[in-house]
């Protein structure tokens, strides 16, 4: 499937859809509750807990050498029946002579029903600079979307209806992460659906089987789960770009490797540190 393009910050968008690659909601007809493992309670059987961190760096291949970008932090926070989702980004001052962004995306989600109530985007990269705040009203399929060039400044409101369940960005990760992907084989491939500028996108993520020995850099080796997701080809992804995710083969599930080409080049995200993991790392060999 080919999608149309997006119009969005490279940085920042580069960063989350590495994610998101493992992420976003499941089926035209989106039933989040098979996503959890278990049903004793709200978000019981979710994969996370509040007080994860995962951090990591971003390298971009610039004439054939790996230049250290950035870096990248999510942290979880339990508010009563809503999960808050978090992703800072920000490039280092030895690469901003290249590029420079400074993005933060932030995600409130029901604990029930795991879909966003609320999301907001803070992107500012170079000279391209926005502000979004999206109210997700997942039961009338209508998304309400403020947008201004930077935080502060005036707002423009629009409405949005869609035909299905929406997650934004950073909320479908989290998602996906509850679904138990080594059960199935090889070649098995879930459709997922997000709300992004202001569109409804249908994609679809592929599972390539397991990989139980992957080197992750500085890290060591991993019991792994290999992915390879549809991306939205624009300003970021080419046509046929072919991202490829590696994540942890056990009940965390989180991603270890992300590597994909880009428009201009390749990048790769690699896990630096990780913190307050809900269940012992035990994909680590």
């Amino acid at each position: 499937m080919k999608t149309t393009a997006i119009k969005n910050s490279t940085f920042g968008l580069y960063a989350v859809l590495f994610f998101s690659a493992f992420g976003f909601s499941l089926t035209d007809s989106l039933s989040p509750k098979p996503l959890q493992e278990k049903s004793a309670g709200p978000g019981s059987g979710v994969a996370y807990q509040h007080g994860e961190v995962l951090t990591y760096k971003i390298y971009y291949n610039l004439n054939f050498i790996w230049v250290p970008a950035g870096e990248v932090t999510f942290k979880i926070f339990d508010e009563g029946n809503q999960y808050h989702y978090q992703a800072k980004g920000e490039t280092y001052d030895s690469y901003e002579w290249f590029f420079s962004a400074k993005d933060q995306y932030d995600s409130w989600v029901d604990k029930t029903t795991l879909l966003p109530n609320y999301s907001e985007r803070d992107v500012n990269e170079g000279d391209y600079h926005i502000f979004e705040k999206i109210s997700f009203n997942q039961a009338a399929r209508k998304m309400t979307v403020w947008r201004a060039h930077k935080r502060g400044a005036p707002e423009e409101k629009t409405e949005h209806t869609v035909k299905s369940e929406c997650n934004d960005v950073l909320s479908s990760l989290y998602n996906l992460r509850n679904v138990d992907y080594g059960s199935q084989q090889a070649g098995y491939s879930v459709p997922f659906r997000v709300f992004m500028d202001k569109e409804e996108f249908p994609l679809k993520m592929n599972y390539l089987g397991k990989e139980p020995s992957k080197k992750v850099y500085k890290m060591g080796r991993f019991k792994t789960l290999k992915f390879q997701p549809e991306v939205i080809a624009g300003t970021v992804f080419k046509d046929d770009a072919k991202m490829t995710v590696w994540v942890s083969d056990d009940a965390n599930r989180i991603p270890l490797l992300i590597e994909s080409p880009v428009s201009v080049g390749s990048v790769k995200m690699v896990l630096k540190e990780y913190w307050g993991l809900k269940y012992n790392f035990e994909a680590k060999n």
